[in-house]
């Protein structure tokens, strides 16, 4: 079902307890025609003795097809179901190796990788706050953070992660508004953003976000996304650099990545092996092949097409490069190869101390 520009109905089944229907009710999806109509009321559950029922939490809007999304917009996520609220965009440099020769007015020639030459063309993301309420429905996901951060001290290996602090693209965007002061169930949405009647949306900014978006930049940074597709498989990776570490007398460069899984085929398919070379600047060439990702070995079909998770890896060297390939198993236990595109691991020119907590 298309809905607003989108290839996925409003919530997937992993919104749907195992007691109960679909946590938004039998109401969802909504029609693709009344998308658009401010009459249209977004709804949400209220407990009570006798089950789950209905109760309105907002309207919707009508998708942006030009233009970007505001500070203080509410939407739900057009592939994982959650509600959340927009901090600030990311302009990043989407490749898109699906695209032999995209043409736009602003791109950038990147180095290829094998024999394919990719344009990176620019793209919208956005830092978005996850309302706490939904995190324990969201299955296809690994986790529901995808910031981490090194802690600031001498053990190198050491993370902390910011809970419901997400990266949302702007075609994964569903926007809707509502009247309650505060949407968002998160420890940060009053911390950051304040509610306003005369502004449009009615929640902008406290000089708290400004503040923390300004001193923890160069570790939120979103800067390059990488798209490729394989037999209906179409794996998206993002890479962040995290910072450098000493160790043993010598230096370990940071990077998380974050990786989604989408099936755009109706056949159900189950991932089984990962495959990963990773090449450092140094000259060192390391295999990874394993069982699955994160511990799991997610089932994509046409109810729950996706599946996110992030991880992180470690070089003695400021750059190198990763790629590799997914392996999958069909229902008749065929198996096929899906490739994780090419990408670069770079450090930040400008090192500076990685954060230790939030900093305000």
């Amino acid at each position: 079902m298309a809905i607003g520009g989108t290839k996925r109905a409003l919530l997937s089944a992993q919104w749907q307890p195992r007691s109960t229907q679909a946590l938004f009710g039998a109401a969802f999806p909504p029609q693709p025609e009344k998308m658009g109509l401010p009459a249209k009321p977004l709804s949400a559950p209220r407990n009570r003795l006798e089950g789950k029922v209905l109760e309105t939490v907002g309207v919707f809007e009508a998708p942006k097809q030009h233009g970007k999304y505001e500070t203080g917009q509410l939407f739900l996520h057009s592939v994982f179901g959650y509600r959340g609220i927009v901090l600030f965009p990311w302009q990043a440099r989407l490749y898109d190796r699906d695209v032999a020769s995209p043409v736009a007015e602003k791109s950038e020639n990147t180095a290829g990788h094998g024999s394919k030459e990719v344009k990176g063309k620019t793209h919208t993301y956005y830092q978005v706050l996850i309302d706490a309420r939904d995190c324990p429905h969201i299955s296809q996901r690994s986790q529901t953070e995808a910031v981490t951060f090194l802690a600031n001290h001498d053990d190198s290996r050491a993370l902390y992660a910011i809970p419901g602090l997400d990266y949302v693209s702007h075609e994964d965007i569903l926007p809707y508004s509502s009247t309650d002061q505060v949407p968002i169930q998160h420890e940060l949405f009053e911390r950051f953003l304040m509610y306003d009647q005369t502004k449009v949306p009615p929640f902008v900014a406290r000089d708290t976000l400004c503040a923390w978006q300004e001193k923890n930049h160069p570790w939120l940074e979103l800067s390059d996304v990488h798209r490729e597709t394989t037999e209906n498989i179409r794996v998206t990776v993002i890479p962040f650099y995290m910072g450098m570490r000493e160790a043993q007398n010598s230096h370990v460069y940071w990077w998380r990545y974050c990786i989604r899984l989408e099936n755009l085929d109706s056949e159900v398919v189950q991932l089984r092996e990962r495959h990963w070379r990773i090449f450092s600047l140094s000259g060192t060439l390391e295999t990874v092949r394993g069982r699955g990702v994160v511990g799991r070995e997610p089932v994509l079909s046409k109810e729950q097409p996706a599946f996110q998770y992030s991880s992180h890896v470690s070089l003695q060297a400021s750059s190198g490069h990763m790629w590799g390939t997914f392996r999958f198993e069909r229902p008749d236990g065929s198996h096929f190869d899906v490739r994780i595109p090419p990408f670069s691991l770079e450090s930040n020119k400008d090192e500076k101390t990685p954060p230790s907590g939030l900093h305000w």
